[in-house]
């Protein structure tokens, strides 16, 4: 009798139960970049994934937490794309600027995933990437009159904003000429002044070229 790798056969285990979480949130990203993730039903997800309905069960309790998987995945594949680079901007106020103006050129790229993160973020807030941006903006203004907005009413500014412009991107109605003037209202919204937003904006136009 051959002998069973008892090891082995749990981790073909879990990458098979991988693959086909990672084809359900494919399908619902799909389909939910298509219409309003209210209106998908779990047959519609498990067919366009090509599973069977009982598979969703064995991931996911309903269809609010499988849209919260696909909020965490858009959100987490940006964020590992721009983490790297934002660590390395030493000032506060670049580094907000800077991710604003990354969150613009994704959707700019991918007007598909500009539409879906727009209709996904707005509820499922990306808690980490808030943190962030509260942590930067007490950085920038934390015991100052610059801005006249709470670090907390700064980030729901800029994610409100970026939010805004995102659906508009996915609806073909901005294009690139948009993300400077966008990067100087987010800054002037948070109390920047005109000399230093545009500062911070040509800095960020000359680490482009």
């Amino acid at each position: 009798m051959a002998n069973i790798n008892l090891e082995r056969r749990a981790e073909i285990g879990r990458e098979k139960r991988a693959r086909t979480k990672a084809q359900l949130i494919a399908a619902a990203k799909a389909l939910f970049a298509k219409r309003p993730w209210e209106s998908i039903t779990i047959d519609e997800v498990v067919s366009e994934a090509g599973v069977a309905k009982g598979t969703f069960y064995t991931h996911f309790n309903d269809l609010e937490e499988l849209a919260a998987a696909v909020a965490d995945d858009l959100i987490g594949v940006f964020d590992d794309l721009i983490q790297p680079q934002r660590l390395s901007i030493s000032d506060p106020l670049a580094r907000v600027a800077f991710g604003f103006d990354a969150f613009l050129e994704q959707c700019l790229s991918d007007r598909g995933w500009a539409s879906l993160a727009s209709r996904m973020a707005r509820s499922h807030p990306a808690v980490g990437i808030r943190g962030r941006l509260a942590e930067d903006l007490e950085r920038a203004f934390g015991g100052t009159s610059q801005s006249r907005l709470t670090p907390q009413l700064g980030v729901e500014v800029i994610i409100g904003v970026a939010l805004q412009i995102a659906a508009a991107i996915g609806e073909g109605r901005f294009d690139d000429r948009v993300r400077p003037e966008a990067v100087r209202c987010i800054l002037a919204a948070l109390g920047v002044g005109k000399r230093d937003a545009a500062s911070v904006v040509a800095r960020l136009a000359r680490a482009q070229l």
